[in-house]
């Protein structure tokens, strides 16, 4: 399998994403579609599917390649994940008048073969809320 199937089979599989529970001022949406933006790699808008309501996010690896928090063992089981499982990972991205600042303390975790995901806060708190994109 080539890299470009593999990302295939884990867009095709991640397309709707179900939350476990609903995410910081989302409630009481949990069911969502993963669309992604035409001409811009890395970057989605999640859609509620039962309301008018619209996020972007990045995956984090176009963010920042080093990014890599640990992900608890209860998240992964509350996602149905093992500790074998690879996950995607997600940043919420905010436009403004400044650029594009991404909150990378608070990471959508995606199990790319069942759809489930939950937004973690992390305690790490080397990881910044308000991150400027290009802004390093």
């Amino acid at each position: 399998m080539t890299a470009t199937t593999a990302r295939a089979n884990i867009e095709s599989a991640a397309r709707v994403i179900e939350f476990t529970s609903p995410m910081l001022g989302l409630a009481p949406y949990t069911t969502f579609t993963l669309e992604s933006i035409e001409g811009a790699d890395g970057l989605y808008a999640l859609r509620a599917t039962d309301a008018e309501v619209r996020l972007f996010v990045v995956e984090a690896p176009f963010v920042d390649r080093a990014y890599a928090p640990k992900v608890p063992a209860s998240v992964r089981a509350e996602i149905g994940a093992s500790s074998d499982d690879a996950l995607r990972m997600l940043v919420v991205a905010n436009p403004g008048d400044e650029g594009v600042h991404v909150n990378l303390r608070a990471p959508i975790i995606v199990h790319p073969g069942n759809g489930r995901a939950v937004q973690v806060i992390l305690e790490d708190q080397t990881y910044p809320i308000r991150s400027l994109l290009g802004g390093r």
